[in-house]
């Protein structure tokens, strides 16, 4: 599996896909790890123009981020998604799909990764169809050079397979967690991209 590249925040006038990509990896840094200072620093410093549902969750996640500390960060990700047995919270798309843990389809997730000529990294802990590391696929399919990869029929394939049946209900069992304070704008955030790539997957 790919890792997730050098987070970069661009004016809003950088290109649709770069855009894209760099939030894909935002939410891969995000659900894989506790955010470092770096990394909350740099979204509470932002750009931050325009208006709209997605635009408007940024700020929130962005005032939440000014107003957070690793160590507080790294206690509610510990609490929520790590925890003593089974975690508060899941971020396994096999759960969702299947009820369980490292079932069908992880293989099959697996198998399609394996065509793209991705695998997971011998430091990666985490199985594949963990949301950080579905979102940093989607990250390099729309940055990759190659065409066969970074045409949006194949975005669409994989997002529409391996991430489209689930992340909303994962994102809303976040929101309504009690315990979640500073994820719950990070689901938010979540929320309202993958909605907005559905809908242009859609029209596609």
């Amino acid at each position: 599996m790919t890792t997730a590249q050098p987070l970069k925040f661009e004016a809003p006038d950088q290109g649709e896909e770069t855009a894209r990509a760099d939030l894909y990896g935002v939410l891969a840094a995000l659900f894989y790890a506790p955010p470092s200072q770096e990394l909350l620093s740099a979204i509470a410093a932002a750009p931050d123009e325009g208006d709209g549902v997605l635009r408007h969750a940024w700020r929130e996640l962005a005032a939440a981020c000014a107003g957070m500390t690793p160590d507080r960060t790294r206690d509610e990700y510990e609490s929520l998604f790590i925890g003593v047995g089974k975690p508060e919270l899941i971020l396994y798309g096999s759960y969702y799909l299947s009820g369980f843990m490292m079932e069908k389809p992880l293989a099959a997730l697996r198998t399609e990764l394996a065509t793209l000529g991705l695998q997971r990294g011998d430091k990666v802990t985490e199985s594949e169809d963990h949301i950080a590391s579905l979102c940093e696929v989607m990250r390099y399919l729309i940055a990759s050079e190659e065409m066969s990869q970074a045409s949006v029929a194949s975005q669409k394939q994989f997002f529409g397979t391996h991430l489209q049946p689930w992340v909303i209900d994962m994102c809303s069992a976040i929101e309504a967690h009690p315990q979640a304070i500073f994820y719950r704008p990070v689901a938010r955030l979540a929320k309202a991209f993958f909605e907005v790539e559905m809908q242009a997957f859609d029209m596609f």
